[in-house]
């Protein structure tokens, strides 16, 4: 993965030919979200073999922690996306890089609300592996959030690379379970193809684009899955106005998910999808004025519709194969705006 520069922007939307649209449903939700990895399979070779290795040891990983904090309220004070490109990557980066984009747009002096983010109480989940990237957790109490516990994942795909934090999630702490570790306390990894789960994780992805669109029973009920299904057919049809949605899989590169094995045999896996919502008003009508931050990040003129583009990370318990209730659990998702088209 790049360091210095935004994550590489997901491709953009198909065409919507029926002149309907998206509103905007609330300008961007600044990142903050969970993780966990799977990893690719890759190979360190050491005196000529593949040899198993914790991810990072505990000081490096606290290190790790201290250098992205530092980076991102850098970045969050000044409203400076540069500050923290080398400490943010898939997901929360592109999500990180437009919240700095448009705070900047609309107040060219830095953040008026900046409180600098602190962290305690923090533990590390650290998986034992062979090969890039590596990555780990961190789970921490934090200033912001109530009393949600902050869970990131920080990834790098060479030595030389800084740490950077590729999924952010908030989990209420009877929702962070227990994970499966050896006699040293290092975690398992899944793997993204693994056959051991009830969805392997490179296919979540996918399953949840598809889900959104006409529902079924790979994902359990909840306000991630049948709720915002039903929250957008309550929203689809409004008098002089007409909201579209198209979804996509965000899976590759330094979007890939990643999972840990949990005790029951399960798994917790971060991943994240794309999203389109496209607003069309009727004639003689207007479309809704967007916020400050929105207009920010549009481009083109808003005449009759205006179409957002969001990208999603969420955190998922995925059962094993085995598991009496195979439904997969969203425990937290969180979404932020990365562009605005008007037409």
């Amino acid at each position: 993965m790049s360091r210095g520069r935004s994550p590489r922007s997901p491709r953009s939307p198909r065409t919507l030919r029926t002149p309907r649209g998206l509103l905007d449903r609330s300008a961007l939700a600044a990142a903050s979200v969970t993780v966990l990895s799977l990893a690719a399979s890759g190979c360190v070779v050491v005196h000529g073999e593949r040899e198993v290795l914790p991810a990072a040891t505990p000081t490096e990983a606290a290190e790790a922690l201290k250098d992205f904090t530092a980076a991102y309220n850098k970045a969050d004070k000044a409203y400076d996306r540069a500050l923290d490109a080398d400490y943010v990557t898939g997901a929360l980066g592109a999500i990180d890089a437009a919240r700095l984009d448009a705070g900047r747009e609309v107040s060219p002096a830095g953040n008026p609300s900046y409180v600098p983010l602190e962290f305690t109480d923090t533990r590390f989940t650290i998986p034992k592996k062979a090969g890039w990237p590596r990555w780990f957790v961190a789970n921490a109490d934090a200033n912001k959030g109530d009393e949600a516990r902050w869970l990131l994942v920080f990834t790098r795909s060479n030595v030389a690379e800084p740490w950077a934090v590729a999924y952010l999630t908030l989990l209420d702490p009877d929702d962070v379970p227990a994970f499966k570790t050896d006699k040293d306390g290092l975690a398992e990894p899944v793997t993204v193809n693994s056959a051991e789960l009830a969805v392997a994780p490179k296919d979540l992805s996918a399953a949840y684009a598809t889900y959104l669109k006409g529902g079924g029973d790979v994902f359990a009920p909840g306000v991630h899955t049948s709720g915002w299904v039903a929250q957008r057919k309550k929203n689809a049809i409004k008098p002089g106005l007409v909201t579209q949605y198209i979804d996509e899989p965000l899976a590759k590169d330094d979007f890939a998910p990643l999972g840990l094995r949990t005790a029951d045999g399960g798994a917790l896996v971060f991943f994240a999808t794309h999203h389109y919502e496209k607003q069309t008003a009727a004639l003689g009508t207007s479309i809704p004025t967007p916020s400050d931050s929105v207009r920010a990040l549009t481009t083109g003129e808003i005449k009759q519709s205006l179409t957002l583009e969001f990208v999603s990370n969420q955190v998922v318990l995925d059962p094993g194969k085995g598991a009496a209730n195979r439904s997969v659990e969203f425990l937290s998702r969180i979404q932020g705006l990365t562009a605005a088209q008007g037409e």
